[in-house]
């Protein structure tokens, strides 16, 4: 669908002020903070804060919070989300100003990351895991996609440069924080992320194509209900990925487990993957929904 023309008119006002610009050009690149865009830009908080506001009822920029902080990225996911990545397009990223904004908010995050705990899963061990979750995913489209229990942002790397819109869920505000970094830093502008109770997501019914439960099973205090809810958000033909760490408990246990939680939610699940095959850590799962559903005790 094509911008119609009040609409066109509209937002290419709003891009002529060079500070709206250099707004979206950063918001571009993926969820900002006030603090972080008022940081970069050199204005005060007030003035920034009434040019966001102008770009988000033009409908330019995006506004959600999490947690204390707000944040502002551009539309991604429909019709409006099309339309505005022809304009942006248009933005001279190679201009020695937004080039000097970028490097700034580059190094704003990578001082966030360098000062954070490093991860210290085994990396041989990770990297199977990633080995095994690109073989199950190369054959079909990624659609939208939905990580829980997100973390870093590792699944979310991955797998977001082939998806059409990617959101990492965690409970963990710090660990949304270093998605974000991450995911900034590795060029990829397409993630969202957000704080979401398992139990019960802030998404529609059948919203995504495939989703991930990243390791959040074991500690949950009702699985079922964490899969029942995942397969509400599950597109018809949809794919549901389960990742458990096996590192310090039998495997088949997991798996046992993890067949009777997938029945109670109604879903069927397919044989699992270890990785490594030999002295597994990871079991990976892959459900789809049953003909009939169950609820979930």
């Amino acid at each position: 669908m094509l911008l119609r023309t009040s609409t066109l008119i509209q937002r290419l006002k709003i891009l002529g002020d060079p500070i709206r610009m250099r707004l979206v050009a950063l918001c571009n690149k993926g969820e900002c903070s006030v603090s972080e865009l008022t940081r970069v830009i050199g204005q005060s908080q007030p003035r920034i804060s009434q040019q966001l506001k102008a770009l988000c009822e033009a409908g330019v920029l995006s506004r959600f919070r999490d947690g204390k902080r707000v944040f502002y990225c551009v539309p991604r996911s429909g019709d409006p989300g099309k339309e505005l990545k022809q304009l942006l397009a248009l933005i001279p990223h190679e201009d020695p100003e937004f080039a000097a904004d970028w490097n700034l908010l580059q190094k704003g995050r990578g001082d966030r990351i360098d000062d954070s705990a490093q991860d210290n899963q085994d990396e041989f061990a990770q990297r199977a895991l990633h080995r095994a979750i690109l073989d199950l995913t190369v054959t079909r489209p990624i659609g939208d996609l939905l990580d829980v229990g997100c973390g870093r942002g590792a699944i979310l790397k991955l797998l977001a440069s082939r998806a059409s819109r990617a959101v990492g869920v965690d409970i963990d505000a710090d660990a949304r924080q270093l998605a974000r970094a991450e995911l900034m830093l590795a060029g990829i502008p397409n993630c969202s992320l957000r704080k979401g109770d398992m139990y019960r997501l802030p998404f529609a019914d059948a919203e995504f194509n495939t989703i991930v439960i990243d390791d959040v099973l074991e500690n949950a205090q009702k699985p079922a209900r964490v899969l029942a809810e995942a397969r509400r958000l599950l597109r018809p033909g949809g794919r549901l990925f389960v990742l458990e760490s096996v590192a310090n408990q039998p495997s088949h246990q997991v798996q046992e487990a993890l067949a009777i939680w997938s029945r109670e939610a109604g879903l069927r699940l397919a044989p699992a993957r270890f990785a490594p095959q030999k002295n597994p850590v990871w079991l990976v799962s892959v459900a789809t929904a049953a003909e009939k559903r169950t609820e979930a005790a």
